[in-house]
């Protein structure tokens, strides 16, 4: 992403500027993920918004809202519904060894490092330019280049948890963390297009 100098007598840089996009796109793709159905394709509109400002177009509320109107197609609503299935699923799991069971702690141990596997495949997803269109390739790819590149997994793991823990800590930050968070996520994704093969951070 290039950057021009800021002008003389200008008080914010084009960064700046970037900075308050992303937080107003933070906001519009929170909103857009109420539904929790609509979530992946919610967050895959603002990491294409995002990848776009590469290309010189802005990363604006107007172009997310723009892109999001051609969303919610049958893929995209499949894809909401298997996410919520398996956060439901985990929830149950958890739930299910924190009752005491015989085994409890390794089956949560257990269920926890599969949530995480599935939760940094799902996100490199959204990601990924292919889930504007084609989710089960987008998925393939995000597999592949979780297991490839571990660094950037353990970067999306980071990025989560920061994402969490401000909205825990503050609650309206809740409606600003998807931006900044999708901003993240296309720059692990860019970095790794950008990295010769088989280097690893």
């Amino acid at each position: 992403m290039s950057a021009r100098a800021r002008e003389t007598g200008e008080i914010f840089g084009p960064r700046m500027t970037l900075f308050a996009d992303v937080l107003a796109l933070g906001v519009v793709t929170a909103l857009a993920c109420l539904p929790l159905i609509t979530a992946p394709a919610a967050l895959s509109t603002a990491c294409a918004v995002v990848r776009g400002t590469g290309e010189g177009q802005p990363a604006t509320a107007r172009r997310y809202l723009a892109l999001l109107c051609d969303r919610f197609r049958a893929g995209d609503i499949a894809a909401g519904a298997v996410a919520l299935a398996g956060v439901s699923l985990l929830a149950a799991d958890l739930a299910l060894a924190g009752a005491g069971l015989p085994g409890a702690r390794g089956f949560a141990v257990t269920a926890a490092a599969i949530g995480a596997c599935a939760v940094v495949v799902g996100l490199r997803a959204c990601a990924r330019p292919e889930a504007i269109g084609d989710w089960r390739a987008a998925v393939r790819g995000a597999a592949g280049e979780s297991a490839r590149d571990v660094g950037g997994s353990l970067l999306v793991l980071l990025a989560l948890a920061a994402a969490v823990l401000c909205a825990w800590m503050m609650l309206p930050l809740a409606f600003l963390v998807p931006g900044p968070l999708a901003l993240a996520l296309t720059a692990i994704d860019v970095r790794n297009v950008r990295m010769p093969h088989g280097e690893t951070a």
